[in-house]
């Protein structure tokens, strides 16, 4: 069974619920038609994505420029006042109910580490809010890049002292951390299956259901 040194974790969609599409449902739904807003939303989600593959940016401006993209795209109108609104939202979104027990059982007997997409100002909330121990808390903020480009990941790795053979990675994402994670040769990596993306069992990645399979496949 495979020990490692440091557990690295995606935060939002992965233990915290990043309700970020259903927040902009909300905010739209008196501009953009209810047989259209499934577009509108993954229109969002892409945006997002392109925004964080380039130079690094505050992640306000990551969501705001996904905003004026999107509402282009649909010919939506949009004001400052609508980001804000989505933005601000992310300190008190929760974490998934199954993170919390089974993540507090492997903070006894593992350094647990966050490589998040965020910021040094925003990302304490969200920690704060899974109620666990972490050895680390580290944002693409501090790392100037964002996953999933390997700077981050190599900032986690220069930070710890620890190479990836030594480390394993979750996340509920193979696009933004997986794929990455497998290219640079972490020892294990593991996808929470939230929905949000095709699953994958290729990259050498073991799909679970939730956390609450996770302190098996360490033994505990």
């Amino acid at each position: 069974m495979f020990r490692p040194k440091f557990i690295s974790f995606d935060c939002y969609g992965t233990m915290i619920n990043f309700i970020m599409g259903p927040t902009a449902r909300d905010r739209f739904a008196d501009r953009v038609p209810a047989d259209r807003m499934d577009d509108f939303v993954d229109s969002f989600r892409g945006y997002r994505l392109d925004e964080v593959l380039g130079a690094w940016k505050p992640f306000y401006d990551v969501v705001a420029n996904s905003v004026e993209r999107t509402c282009k795209k649909h010919s939506i109108p949009f004001t400052k006042a609508d980001v804000d609104a989505i933005y601000d939202a992310i300190p008190s979104w929760q974490p998934h109910p199954d993170v919390p027990e089974p993540l507090g059982r492997i903070a006894g007997e593992y350094p647990l580490v966050i490589l998040s997409n965020s910021m040094k100002d925003l990302i304490p909330y969200s920690a704060q809010n899974i109620g666990v121990p972490f050895h680390s808390v580290l944002t693409a903020e501090e790392a100037g890049a964002y996953k999933p480009l390997m700077r981050p990941f190599e900032y986690m790795f220069d930070t710890l002292g620890c190479g990836p053979e030594d480390m394993m990675h979750v996340s509920s994402s193979p696009r933004y951390d997986l794929m990455t994670a497998s290219d640079l040769g972490f020892g294990a990596k593991i996808m929470v299956d939230r929905g949000h993306e095709p699953p994958t069992d290729h990259f050498g990645i073991k799909r679970i259901r939730d956390f609450s399979e996770l302190p098996g496949l360490l033994g505990l």
